[in-house]
């Protein structure tokens, strides 16, 4: 089975202890999907600075295709990160060359050689899905906190799977935003509610799963973790909730280091 994913990547810079961790929410679900004994690969841009060169060699060492990172004249995107008490507090985003990236038409030819595509509010690709998605390849997206961003919105009707994160529990309110996202095209809605685990809604059922428990040394990255492990269950057909177990598991092998891998 193989993933194609697509879009942002970026360093998340630890501002508090130097250290600076490759990463970004496509780029992390397609090494935590290779971790998982599959097959990704990852397109995007990264810049001509020295952080370009070591997220691809990063990326390839962990068996990640990266025959399509292309180089452009910039920088390459950073976050900058600080831990508290292991949770992770974001700073500025220094987009660089992401903030120009657009899909060649090779470039989706090779999307499509694959099972499932995944991507994300930052991807710079929400325009295109919908050609992606009548060409008949599955698609997931990752809207992060904001499933009502506009690049979420655009992209949510041809979305087979849709991924948000909450802290707020699940709430009727909660419920009520997923019907909503459901209504307008995929085939399943799921939320990361952190330390409550996770709820999915197929249009029908609300299916919930729990957390597995870890020694939590960093958070990032986990819910890309959960994603991964997520898909590689809808590859093998599983049920819904065996998944959404896959996906738990998955995060709670990344929760117990620093830095997203």
């Amino acid at each position: 089975m193989k993933l194609a994913a697509v879009g942002d990547n970026c360093m998340d810079v630890y501002d508090n202890t130097g250290n600076a961790y490759p990463g970004g929410n496509p780029v992390n679900v397609a090494v935590y999907f290779v971790r998982l004994g599959g097959q990704a690969s990852y397109t995007g841009v990264v810049g001509t600075d020295k952080y370009g060169a070591l997220m691809k060699e990063r990326i390839a060492g962990k068996g990640v295709d990266v025959s399509h990172i292309r180089f452009e004249e910039g920088n390459t995107a950073i976050t900058h990160v600080e831990l508290a008490d292991g949770e992770r507090v974001f700073g500025d985003y220094e987009e660089g060359v992401l903030a120009d990236f657009k899909l060649t038409e090779e470039e989706k030819d090779f999307l499509c050689t694959h099972d499932i595509i995944v991507t994300g509010l930052w991807g710079n690709v929400h325009d295109d899905l919908a050609e992606l998605k009548a060409r008949g390849i599955k698609i997931a997206f990752d809207a992060a906190t904001r499933p009502g961003d506009p690049a979420a919105v655009t992209a949510i009707p041809s979305v087979d799977y849709l991924f948000f994160a909450t802290d707020d529990g699940d709430t009727p309110e909660l419920r009520e935003t997923m019907k909503a996202i459901k209504a307008r095209g995929p085939r399943l809605v799921i939320v990361t509610l952190g330390e409550k685990g996770s709820i999915a809604y197929d249009g029908t059922d609300f299916t919930a799963f729990g957390i597995i428990p870890c020694n939590v040394v960093d958070t990032m990255g986990a819910g890309d973790s959960f994603i991964a492990g997520f898909l590689r269950g809808i590859l093998e057909e599983k049920e819904v909730q065996e998944c959404m177990r896959m996906g738990a598991a998955n995060s709670s092998v990344t929760l117990e280091y620093n830095g997203a891998w």
